[in-house]
């Protein structure tokens, strides 16, 4: 059977790796090329967008795939959609392979947003410096608040650059270390993280850096599901794959 995994996060490589040389299931693995130096996975990969629905259903079915795994991140929701709507008008079975949302513990100031301009919104109450921790896609939603410092980190630079008098950006990719992201709150004074709840372990330290040093955060909440069936590991993807 062929498959095709719609990637770009660790739980897609790791079921990358687990399919490599599978002896009945042959997978491939997409990117939307949305970073500039992808980690690549162990397996065939193309890169790339597939043209909204009509060009993944039609992608689908000439390649003659049997079954799709949505491993993308939690907030790709256009590409979740459009897997979907496409996988849903050829007839071909859809998984959806996530990692756990973050959930807040004792100690933690959380606030709850539903998206990035809300969260903009909320930094008018608080502190003046503020770590955004979202990528680089969506910076643009905070020049709507401008008069704050803004440390941001991200894969990639923001394009185009964002319209903030003041803001510092950190190129980097996790995982990040607890010892690390304490000395990057304490370095750049930060008074208020920004997050999108994408849970993991791999940027999962900033949260316990801010429960440490008594800073809010305000975390932005996923986005809502398509009502597709979803699993939390790669090996229980690969059960999912194998029964088919």
């Amino acid at each position: 059977m062929k498959a095709l995994i719609l990637g770009g996060t660790t739980e897609a490589t790791a079921l990358a790796r687990l399919l490599r040389d599978h002896p009945r299931i042959d997978a491939t693995v997409s990117l939307a090329g949305r970073t500039k130096q992808p980690v690549l996975p162990p397996l065939p990969t193309r890169i790339g967008g597939f043209g909204g629905v009509d060009g993944l259903a039609a992608h689908i079915v000439e390649n003659g795939v049997g079954a799709v795994v949505d491993a993308t991140h939690p907030f790709a929701d256009q590409i979740s959609t459009n897997a979907a709507a496409a996988c849903a008008r050829v007839g071909v079975p859809l998984l959806v392979l996530t990692r756990k949302p973050w959930e807040p513990g004792e100690g933690d100031r959380w606030i709850g947003v539903p998206d990035m301009a809300a969260a903009a919104e909320a930094l008018r109450l608080l502190g003046e410096a503020v770590f955004l921790t979202i990528g680089r896609q969506e910076v643009a939603a905070f020049e709507a608040v401008p008069d704050k410092r803004y440390l941001i980190r991200a894969v990639d630079p923001p394009e185009p650059a964002p319209n903030l008098p003041d803001y510092h950006l950190i190129l980097d990719r996790g995982p990040f270390t607890l010892e690390g992201e304490c000395a990057l709150l304490e370095e750049h004074r930060v008074d208020v993280v920004i997050s999108k709840n994408s849970g993991g372990s791999a940027t999962e330290a900033k949260l316990e850096a801010a429960r440490r040093r008594g800073i809010p955060v305000v975390m932005i909440e996923r986005p809502q599901g398509n009502g597709v069936a979803e699993v939390h590991g790669a090996g229980a993807a690969l059960g999912w794959l194998e029964e088919l």
